[in-house]
């Protein structure tokens, strides 16, 4: 808005008030945080502070710190559990579909990078993450059932456990959230491909 002395214009003085967050924005600020001190240890003031908010603002746009949680866990499972339902993760044999999968959890863990990272650290000390881990059991015990039928079908070796190789396979994937940095040597693609070509070919038959 503007007024006018003579022909010049004059600009009125921007109004001041709080950062314009959304609710995406608050959730980012909200999980490194989380991820930084550990949720438990993270207060709504703490995270009111780093986003330059008062409490009450920051109610405004979620009704507490474990709504905050929820939808941060919702985002990495969401993702992980959309991988299940893509089409090449559903057509194939079973040794591509679960090649797929593994190739999709690479690529969630990367573009949701924080997001995963909380998810790892929760260990079921509220009724959200005793979800979130039924959610986390639940994708495995599919990841197990294509490693079985893949071993039926006489593509991948079987003379290891399907859950114990989930296990392990996923203990790989897991662990490059204590590694992997965004804009580091290994982009998203390459990574996928090397955990793909190190699990899945590392238990074909030959």
């Amino acid at each position: 808005m503007s007024t006018t002395t003579g022909s010049e214009p004059v600009r009125s003085a921007p109004r001041r008030g709080r950062p314009g967050y959304d609710r995406a924005q608050v959730l980012e600020v909200a999980v490194t945080l989380f991820n930084e001190q550990g949720y438990d240890a993270t207060s709504v003031s703490d995270l009111a502070s780093r986003l330059g908010l008062t409490k009450s603002a920051l109610y405004h746009h979620f009704a507490s710190k474990e709504e905050l949680l929820s939808l941060a866990l919702d985002e990495a499972l969401d993702g992980l559990e959309n991988v299940l339902e893509r089409p090449d993760a559903s057509e194939g044999s079973p040794a591509e579909r679960l090649a797929a999968v593994l190739r999709g959890a690479v690529e969630v863990l990367v573009d949701k990078l924080p997001y995963v990272t909380l998810l790892l650290r929760v260990r079921g000390n509220s009724d959200v993450e005793r979800t979130a881990l039924e959610r986390r059991r639940a994708f495995d015990h599919r990841v197990t059932a294509l490693v079985v039928e893949a071993q039926r079908a006489g593509q991948v070796r079987d003379d290891i456990d399907g859950a114990v190789a989930t296990r392990l396979v996923f203990g790989m994937v897991n662990s490059l959230v204590e590694w992997y940095r965004v804009g580091g040597p290994a982009d998203r693609d390459r990574l996928a491909h090397d955990v793909v070509a190190i699990a899945v070919d590392g238990m074909r038959t030959r």
